[in-house]
């Protein structure tokens, strides 16, 4: 069975200096963001957390893995769930103006949702979001205490700049779960989000931000994602350059 509910929308943090570098970026460039709500609590989403397994280990792809804590209420809470998830999928369907918000949901460069299970479907999707591959090109590079975020140039005719964000990833996790419609299994979950942050603006111009690392990288994340989006507040939802950081 396929979950919906409605949320409400949140915010992030803001950290941005602009400090100019040499960055360094390996070879493989993704050609899409596919990101996975998904709950423990949610009998039809242990298909989809696995299927998101595999699909981790295609390097054209950047997925993430945004747990969502509206189901809590049903007997288990869920542990890696964090409620500004919630609210990034609220502001994703407002975006898209159709109000789909279920779990397990998958959806493609910020752009188009389908059932999160759909392996078909995501491909597809996956080929149309992402022939083009980004436009914004990201470089990253770690030096002298700092993350530097190097955005190319490329034509951007909003009025409204697109959106920074930084998100902290643990590239795998697996969880007990004791009770819910889930009791008894053991689900593993690939580049779990840990913590997202606004680093930034970008408005189409050459760009560098500078994050310190230890906000890079926490406790719980041993990797990390950046994404340059148009702003989901303005309902301009596009995921438009992306790229991951090293492990550990």
């Amino acid at each position: 069975m396929v979950r919906h509910t409605r949320k409400i929308a949140a915010a992030a943090l803001l950290l941005l200096a602009g400090l100019p570098v040499h960055a360094q970026q390996p070879a493989a460039r993704p050609k899409a963001v596919v990101e996975l709500f998904t709950s423990q609590g949610c009998s039809s989403c242990p298909a989809a957390d696995a299927l998101f397994v595999e699909l981790a280990k295609d390097p054209r792809l950047i997925t993430l893995t945004l747990p969502v804590t509206y189901w809590d209420y049903l007997g288990w809470k869920d542990t890696l769930g964090q409620e500004v998830f919630g609210k990034r999928q609220k502001l994703y369907a407002k975006a898209r103006g159709d109000g789909q918000i279920y779990t397990p949901q998958a959806v493609v460069n910020g752009a188009a949702h389908i059932v999160g299970s759909d392996k078909g479907g995501i491909d597809k999707l996956v080929q149309e979001q992402g022939k083009d591959g980004f436009p914004v090109k990201i470089d990253l590079a770690e030096t002298d205490g700092a993350l530097r975020v190097a955005l190319g140039a490329s034509p951007y005719p909003s009025e409204k700049p697109a959106v920074v964000w930084l998100l902290q990833v643990s590239r795998t996790a697996s969880v007990p779960i004791e009770r819910g419609e889930n009791s008894g299994k053991t689900v593993t979950y690939a580049n779990v989000v840990r913590g997202i942050s606004r680093i930034g603006e970008w408005n189409g111009a050459a760009a560098t931000l500078s994050v310190p690392l230890e906000t890079v990288r926490t406790a719980k994340a041993d990797s990390y994602v950046v994404l340059v989006q148009g702003d989901l507040y303005a309902r301009q939802s596009a995921i438009i350059g992306a790229a991951r950081g090293p492990a550990k």
